[in-house]
């Protein structure tokens, strides 16, 4: 039995190798498949993601971006809207970009670029930029394999994203270089900044900022509104007494960036541009309406500023009243009268009721005069400051220079028979006509209104030859002038048988003959050229010999008779002077008298400097808080503001 026990035993192991030859052969084939499931979709995925990247390094495709042509255009394609200058480039800039400002440096806008011009060029540049981006990113998908087009359109959206942040660092990269490039060029070459540019914009800003307050998509967004109002408030309490940057805060710049970002979100809400064209518009009117209103304020307070008397000025003739009357007679009483009707002296006619105006025209005049003691000044004033007249130049004596004071209510024939200038004056219908602005034929305008013409003082320079009998030639002075040369070489001047010696200013339209009387009434325009070249009040020289020949006071006296309804001119004594001296004015050299200090900041400084006399014509006299600044001073040096009277009144530069 052996062999067979022994046959058995190796057919039964036979058997056991094979069924595990066959265990073997079927664990390999599931661990093989269990393989190809787990690495076929990595395989596969991998070579998805590698047909879908770019072929090529950014820079290469940047550079083959620029070379792509639209519309058979062979110009390069530029990522950039391209501009010539380099302000231009600066402009194209998607959004607002700012400059950084040095440490130590005052904040200073920039002068080349306004709120307005970066606003009007944000949608514009922000357009082109992403038409293209769709363009160039387009394109560069439709060379992508058609299998992987799904794969290809996440990548393309990445790509798409990642350039336009790319696009605006390098951009804003860019133009901080060409800003800073441009700053130092500037600074080179010495070109002078708008002093006042970022006031500007910030100014800009609150209006852009009251305009999204305004409209109702705003409004609903309960934040924006907290916001919007909160940045509001910032700018104003920056701006609230800035007139140029160098006031503004040093945090001025970091509150600009915050109200822009604000006003960007406003955008974002509020995308309508014709409701805030709209909203414009009507804040446009408004503004123009408000500044009609103003406009007409300010010309009624300048009229009545210049009417008023300064509280200083109303003290210092009661001071000088009291302190004459506190003289004896013989203390009242000027030194030199022999000489007031010596025809060999050099004689100024002055009427006014001004003693610090009177004072500085005196002292300017003694002050350049070649010989003092051979000038006499003729001062004639009203009843009210005749006394702080004389005290006044009694305790102020004018050198070696000779003073008359005389009161024009002691001038016992000039009355209204013989006067019809003076009767008009105190007719009830002059008096409605000046002081009444609500009666219905008052005139609109207000200089037409002016009370000083009431004064028969503005008048006596048509009575020279009554006042003064004796004298022969005579040099009138307006009190609102200064001397800046000796005056005596007019005396010499040669009037050809003229009466009258001024300075024309027909150097403008204005000053015309036109300009001043009613060429629609009959006798004007027969009598006179409308385009005739007037002259000017405030320094004149009159012959008095001549004009008694002549009989002018006559001629004066016929006009005003004509005019008595005052249909031929209105206000003034500059109309009937030019209709009295009309043919008789003898054209002085433009040294001799200087115009427009009174109304006009911008009158030549060399004529200023040439001028023998120049005169605060206007409503802006030195002496008042309205006068021009920068003309002051030549009027306030012959002023003594330490004198006890000018103290004691309160009276300062």
């Amino acid at each position: 039995h052996i062999p067979h026990t022994r046959a058995c035993c190796c057919s039964i192991s036979l058997d056991l190798d094979a069924k595990k030859t066959t265990m073997v052969t079927f664990r390999d084939v599931v661990l093989f498949f269990l393989l190809l499931t787990v690495a076929a979709p990595i395989l596969l995925y991998t070579d998805s993601y590698t047909s879908a990247k770019t072929p090529f390094s950014k820079r290469e495709f940047l550079e083959d971006v620029t070379a792509l042509t639209f519309n058979s255009n062979e110009n390069r394609l530029n990522l950039l809207h391209r501009e010539e200058s380099p302000v231009d480039v600066r402009r194209g800039v998607v959004g607002v970009v700012y400059s950084k400002l040095d440490s130590d440096s005052s904040l200073k806008a920039r002068d080349q670029v306004s709120a307005r011009v970066l606003k009007a060029t944000d949608d514009e540049t922000q357009s082109q930029t992403d038409n293209t981006i769709k363009q160039v990113t387009d394109h560069a998908a439709s060379e992508m394999d058609k299998p992987n087009v799904m794969h290809a359109s996440d990548a393309n959206a990445h790509n798409r994203e990642r350039m336009r942040v790319q696009l605006t660092k390098k951009t804003s990269g860019k133009v901080d270089e060409q800003e800073t490039k441009g700053s130092g060029a500037e600074k080179e070459s010495g070109n002078v900044r708008i002093p006042d540019a970022q006031v500007r914009l910030l100014k800009d800003q609150l209006i852009r900022a009251k305009v999204y307050l305004s409209l109702p998509a705003a409004k609903a967004n309960a934040h924006f509104v907290r916001e919007l109002r909160l940045r509001i408030k910032e700018v104003q309490r920056l701006v609230l007494d800035a007139s140029k940057d160098s006031d503004l805060p040093k945090n001025a710049m970091e509150k600009l960036k915050a109200m822009e970002q604000t006003l960007a979100k406003g955008k974002e809400i509020q995308d309508d541009c014709s409701t805030v064209v709209k909203k414009l518009r009507a804040m446009l009117h408004s503004a123009e309406e408000q500044l009609r209103v103003h406009k007409k304020q300010a010309m009624f307070l300048t009229q009545l500023t210049a009417k008023t008397i300064p509280k200083g000025l109303h003290c210092l003739p009661l001071r000088l009243t009291t302190d004459y009357y506190a003289l004896n007679s013989s203390e009242q009483q000027f030194p030199n009268q022999e000489k007031l009707e010596d025809n060999q002296l050099y004689h100024y006619a002055l009427f006014s009721d001004n003693v610090l105006a009177t004072s500085v025209v005196v002292n300017s005049t003694i002050a350049n005069a070649k010989h003092p003691s051979k000038h006499v000044f003729h001062i004639v004033t009203d009843r009210l400051n005749y006394a702080a007249m004389r005290m006044w130049f009694l305790d102020n004596p004018p050198g070696k220079a000779t003073i008359q004071v005389q009161n024009v209510e002691e001038f016992t024939w000039l009355n209204s028979s013989y006067s019809p200038v003076l009767k008009q004056l105190s007719s009830r219908s002059m008096i409605d006509y000046y002081f009444r602005a609500h009666h219905a034929n008052s005139d609109t305008n207000l200089k037409f209104r002016n009370p000083k013409y009431l004064s028969i003082l503005n008048h006596l320079r048509f009575y020279l030859p009554e006042i003064f009998p004796k004298l022969s030639k005579v040099l009138f002075l307006d009190d609102d002038i200064v001397v800046q040369k000796d005056l005596s070489g007019l005396w010499s001047v040669d009037l050809k048988g003229n009466v009258n010696g001024a300075v024309e200013t027909c150097g403008e339209s204005f000053h015309r003959f036109d300009r001043y009387l009613n060429f629609s009434n009959p006798l004007i325009s027969k009598n006179f050229d409308p385009r005739a070249c007037g002259w000017a009040y405030g320094m004149n020289v009159f012959d008095l010999d001549e004009w008694k020949r002549q009989n002018i006071t006559e001629v004066y006296h016929r006009w005003q008779n004509l005019n008595q309804d005052r249909d031929l001119w209105k206000l003034g004594t500059l109309p009937p002077g030019l209709i009295t001296f009309w043919k008789r004015t003898y054209p002085l050299d433009r040294k001799w008298h200087v115009l427009g200090l009174g109304y006009n900041p911008s009158v030549n400084q060399r004529d200023i400097e040439r001028a023998a006399v120049v005169h605060y014509n206007g409503n802006l006299k030195p002496w008042l808080e309205i006068g021009i600044p920068k003309y002051r001073g030549l009027w306030s040096k012959h002023v003594d503001y330490q004198h006890v009277y000018l103290r004691e009144c309160n009276i300062n530069p």
